[in-house]
C-alpha cells in the first residue's frame, strides 16, 4: 500500500472509530510508528484529522462565521422551538425556581416556552429576552448590566461578571456556537465566553441547547467542558464518538 492509500485508510479508520492509536495503525499497515506519525502530521496539516498525543481523532467541523441575532432567528426556527419545548418539559421547573438564561435564539425560544404561574425568577444577559419577558406579571425578570454587543444583543463586561459571581441559580440554560469533545463548548467572542463561563459556574444544574449545526464545531474561545454540562438538548442524534464522550462525562442527551 502506497502512502496516499495508507493515509486514506487512516482517515477512514479515525472517522469510523472516533480515535486511532499510533501503535494500532502501525501494526495494521505494517509500517513503523515513525511512519504513522509522519502520516498523521501530514493529515493534520491538511485538516483531514487532528493529531493528538498517541494517535488521532476526527477533525472538527469547520466553524461557521458568527451571524447577527436577526439572521439567526430565521435559521432553523422550527428545530429551535422543538429543542426549547423539550428542554422546558424535561426540567419541570418547580415553583419559585431561579433560571439563568443565556443570550441566543434557541434560549429565546426557551424563554417563550416558560410555563405560567410558577413565580419564576429569570436572570438574563439578553436584551431581547428581557424585553420579551418583561410584560409577564407571573415572572420576575432581571437583566444583567454591561456593554451590549450589537451582533448578539448580549450584555458583557465586568458589570455582568460581578453580578454573576454572587449568584447561585437553580438552573443555567446556555446556548453555544460549537460543541466538541476536544474543545468543549465554544463561542467566537471572548467577552461573551466570559459571561457564559460565569453562568455555568453559577448554575446548580447546567443545560445546553444546541441545534445539530453546532455539533462538532469549534470556535475561538472555550467557555465550558462537557463534564460541566448536566443536560444537552439537541434536534438530531449526536455522532457516536461525541456521544460516547458525553456518556463518559455524565452528560444526559435528549433529542427533540
Amino acid at each position: 500500500m502506497n502512502a496516499q492509500a495508507r493515509q486514506h485508510a487512516i482517515v477512514a479508520a479515525v472517522e469510523r472509530d472516533g480515535r486511532a492509536a499510533v501503535t494500532d495503525l502501525a501494526r495494521a499497515h505494517g509500517v513503523t510508528v515513525e511512519t504513522i506519525r509522519r502520516d498523521l502530521a501530514a493529515l493534520d496539516r491538511a485538516g483531514a484529522l487532528r493529531k493528538v498525543h498517541g494517535g488521532a481523532v476526527p477533525a472538527p467541523a469547520l466553524a461557521t462565521p458568527e451571524t447577527g441575532v436577526v439572521e439567526r432567528e430565521a435559521s432553523r426556527s422550527a428545530a429551535k422551538d422543538r429543542i426549547a419545548a423539550r428542554a422546558v418539559a424535561a426540567l419541570d421547573l418547580p415553583r419559585g425556581a431561579t433560571v439563568l438564561l443565556d443570550a441566543g435564539t434557541t434560549t429565546g425560544a426557551f424563554a417563550r416556552h416558560l410555563p405560567e404561574g410558577l413565580g419564576l425568577t429569570v436572570v438574563t444577559d439578553s436584551v431581547l429576552i428581557a424585553a420579551g419577558l418583561a410584560a409577564r406579571d407571573d415572572l420576575t425578570v432581571r437583566a444583567l448590566g454591561g456593554l451590549v454587543r450589537g451582533l448578539t444583543q448580549a450584555a458583557v463586561g465586568p458589570e455582568a461578571l460581578d453580578v454573576l459571581s454572587h449568584l447561585r441559580a437553580d438552573v443555567a440554560v446556555l446556548g453555544t456556537n460549537g460543541l466538541s469533545a476536544q474543545h468543549g463548548l465554544s463561542t467566537p467572542d471572548a467577552d461573551e465566553a466570559a459571561v457564559k463561563r460565569a453562568m455555568t459556574a453559577a448554575g446548580r444544574r447546567v443545560v445546553v441547547l444546541a441545534d445539530a449545526t453546532k455539533i462538532g464545531q469549534e470556535h475561538l474561545v472555550s467557555f465550558a467542558d462537557t463534564d460541566d454540562v448536566d443536560l444537552l438538548v439537541t434536534d438530531a442524534p449526536v455522532p457516536a464518538p461525541l456521544s460516547t464522550h458525553l456518556t463518559d462525562t455524565g452528560t444526559e442527551v435528549l433529542v427533540a
